[in-house]
């Protein structure tokens, strides 16, 4: 028996430790905070979904909270990792980070002690290049990278901002959205102005393709195939069988159809758990009816849905072909898996959080759906959209172009697509970046003349 404050007596449950426990600290603290993790999980996604919007809001709140704190001690571990190291011995920032710093200071408002403190720096080194900021020359100790051709100087920092403004982006989508915003520039040229002149980047082995599937028109051939999209960084928990279940709240099952001649996004669905062929087949006939056209050929993969009797049964009810994806044969199934991981790398993975709430994970996929079709040029389409493709539009990248060089003859061919010259050559131009319904993932390029 024992006593609380106030005096009274209650009887005690005491549960015995198991034999050895000291011994596995370490890995019960884990394991607490992965079973942590799975209840967050599923209370956040219960409270987004409520009926009350106080609620909802309170749960989106407090999964961004969480989320910042995570990234806190994030940046704390690898800050510690960085302050073992002794001042003397720390690597340098480049003369172009070091902008970046002096831009970043200007942008929180943190004095020099609180600049030095956060990037690990003395606050007589942020001092000196304030103070140096102005200085010319290629031995400045703060400079923006120089151009290495014959472009004038803004053409290089539009570059170098615009991979700031959009890191995932590589070079060769960088020169098509160029080309389609006015400004045309080959892969090398934007490449030469990211990277100094003598880093050597690794070639990466091609692997040879397999069997184009030969597609004569729009919604002639069509891809179908399912994913899966973490709510979290991902699947591992510490214990047996070491992965979240796949369904909702850890992820969501997106089935995908696209057309093959255009790369064209023909529909996107979401489901809380695996789907099953009743679901898929629900989803292409939306899809279908919404197009208005029915493919000559359907390539899936061999999963359980598209083997099952009633979807074969489906296809052929509406004159379908449906053909499979050859297991473990590279490019079979190559452009719906390729759409897939860029959905993943330029969508779900770019927002702070995935919803939870299945209106708002729709909305999402719907932004990121127009936008690629409408804005993204398409390596397989020479620098061409989707849509530009399926409509039969007339290419922006195609258009009359800016020439900066101010003694570029006229007629001189440009990098590829070739265009015409806009005006008079030298015009000034600078970037102009809007973002799709706001979302810093989604830009949509273009480019105006200088003031």
């Amino acid at each position: 028996m024992e006593a609380d404050p106030s005096g009274r007596r209650f009887q005690c449950c005491r549960f015995p430790l198991p034999k050895r426990w000291r011994r596995c600290v370490r890995s019960a603290a884990v394991h607490a905070v992965s079973m942590a993790n799975v209840v967050f999980a599923i209370t956040r996604s219960h409270a987004e979904n409520h009926f009350n919007a106080r609620v909802r809001l309170h749960a989106e709140n407090d999964r961004l909270r969480c989320e910042i704190a995570l990234l806190r001690e994030e940046l704390r571990i690898k800050d510690h990792r960085m302050e073992q190291i002794p001042p003397q011995r720390r690597p340098h920032y480049p003369p172009t980070e070091r902008l970046a710093v002096l831009e970043l200071r200007a942008a929180r408002g943190w004095s020099l002690a609180q600049t030095a403190r956060r990037l690990l720096v003395t606050p007589l080194t942020v001092a000196t290049w304030n103070r140096r900021l102005d200085e010319e020359g290629p031995h400045a100790l703060v400079q923006v990278r120089e151009p290495v051709n014959r472009f004038p100087d803004f053409v290089g920092y539009l570059v170098r901002r615009l991979r700031v403004l959009l890191p995932s982006m590589g070079t060769r989508r960088n020169a098509r959205v160029l080309a389609r915003a006015g400004l045309h520039l080959g892969a090398t040229t934007v490449r030469r102005m990211l990277h100094p002149p003598d880093r050597q980047r690794p070639s990466a082995e091609r692997v040879p393709p397999f069997r184009a599937v030969t597609s004569k028109r729009p919604d002639h051939v069509w891809h179908a195939d399912l994913t899966t999209v973490p709510t979290s960084l991902g699947f591992w928990v510490s214990w047996m069988p070491l992965a979240f279940p796949q369904r909702w709240p850890f992820c969501w099952w997106v089935a995908v159809a696209v057309d093959h001649f255009s790369r064209r996004v023909a529909g996107v669905a979401v489901f809380k758990g695996p789907p099953t062929a009743a679901a898929v087949m629900k989803f292409l006939d939306r899809t279908l009816k919404k197009k208005g056209s029915t493919p000559r050929h359907l390539i899936t993969d061999q999963g359980v849905q598209f083997l099952a009797a009633e979807f074969r049964a489906w296809c052929r009810r509406r004159g379908i072909a449906q053909r499979f994806g050859a297991i473990g044969k590279y490019g079979s199934l190559a452009v719906i898996e390729r759409f897939i991981r860029t959905m993943k790398t330029e969508c779900t993975r770019r927002l702070h959080v995935v919803p939870y709430r299945p209106a708002a994970i729709r909305r999402e996929l719907a932004l990121y759906v127009d936008w690629y079709n409408a804005e993204r040029p398409h390596s397989r389409l020479a620098g061409r959209t989707p849509d530009e493709i399926y409509f039969g539009k007339f290419p922006i990248s195609w258009r009359p172009r800016f020439e900066p060089r101010t003694r570029w003859p006229r007629r001189s061919p440009c990098a590829m697509p070739h265009a015409l010259v806009r005006g008079r050559p030298g015009t000034v131009v600078e970037l102009d970046v809007a973002y799709r319904a706001g979302r810093r993932h989604l830009p949509i390029i273009s480019l105006k003349r200088a003031a």
